[in-house]
């Protein structure tokens, strides 16, 4: 079994300003995509070096906004109910992929009318991007200390110092200081979610491709890669199990992302064989 580093979430402190580890993930993440779509951008006819840069900061604008607005609205209602400037507390983590994700196709639909494309031109274009993002802030949450999973006995398993998770160590019975091992469930998603997603999108839309085929592999294998590892990571304290003792808020919210990715993909494919 492995033991937790317990990492400051802090990276820098200078006084009263601090500068944690979660949102210098953002930036990496989004530093990335741009480096990266300036790399395609060179080797795409239609895209200069400009018009990435006003996508990518549509995007920052659109995750931002839209993953904070629906973590609290998915995951933290109470939270806001109870205070509302938390929503501002982006620095104490709490960003939903799929809030995060309707901000972004917000900020596409902005950006391709504004240049006069197509939506899925643009959407195409950004989702090989995406995944580089979602693993440094999957590790982002590594480091905060959430989104952990159930229990294991998989010599991966992290144990937990008790006084710092006392979720983890309910009914402990053996070390008082530690939890039993539990999954790092988002260490799983970061491998899947980013690295893993990654290398499919950058290999396939790598060939010429039909429009909405990248945007709806995307969807697919995030809903998918997302829907599985939910099993096993421990439901929101306060949400708990939707229904059945296993459907999770992710689960649900990921549900659409699937069927909608496989249309994509279908559609995408009928065209081009009708045209051909």
């Amino acid at each position: 079994m492995l033991t937790y580093p317990n990492i400051d979430p802090v990276a820098l402190a200078l006084g009263p300003f601090k500068v944690h580890w979660y949102g210098l993930m953002y930036l990496v993440g989004f530093a990335l995509a741009w480096f990266l779509g300036r790399w395609r951008a060179r080797r795409s006819s239609g895209w200069t070096g400009a018009m990435v840069d006003d996508l990518i900061f549509y995007c920052v604008i659109g995750t931002i906004v839209g993953g904070r607005l629906g973590y609290m609205l998915f995951y933290g209602m109470d939270q806001i109910l109870a205070n509302p400037l938390s929503l501002l507390r982006v620095w104490e983590g709490g960003m939903s992929f799929h809030g995060g994700l309707i901000g972004v196709l917000t900020a596409i639909l902005l950006f391709a009318r504004r240049y006069r494309l197509r939506f899925f031109q643009a959407a195409d274009f950004l989702v090989p991007l995406v995944p580089p993002g979602l693993l440094v802030g999957r590790i982002g949450n590594f480091i905060n200390g959430e989104l952990w999973g159930h229990r294991t006995d998989m010599p991966w398993g992290i144990r937990l110092p008790c006084d710092d998770f006392p979720r983890q160590c309910l009914d402990q019975a053996q070390d008082a200081l530690w939890s039993p091992a539990v999954h790092a469930s988002q260490l799983y998603e970061a491998a899947l979610e980013g690295l893993l997603l990654f290398v499919i999108l950058w290999v396939f839309s790598s060939k010429p491709r039909p429009m909405m085929a990248a945007s709806g592999l995307f969807l697919l294998g995030y809903g998918s890669f997302r829907f599985l590892v939910e099993f096993v990571r421990l439901p929101d304290a306060h949400i708990g199990y939707l229904a059945f003792d296993w459907l999770t808020m992710g689960q649900l919210l990921s549900l659409p992302m699937i069927l909608f990715g496989a249309l994509l993909l279908t559609l995408a494919y009928r065209s081009r064989a009708a045209k051909s």
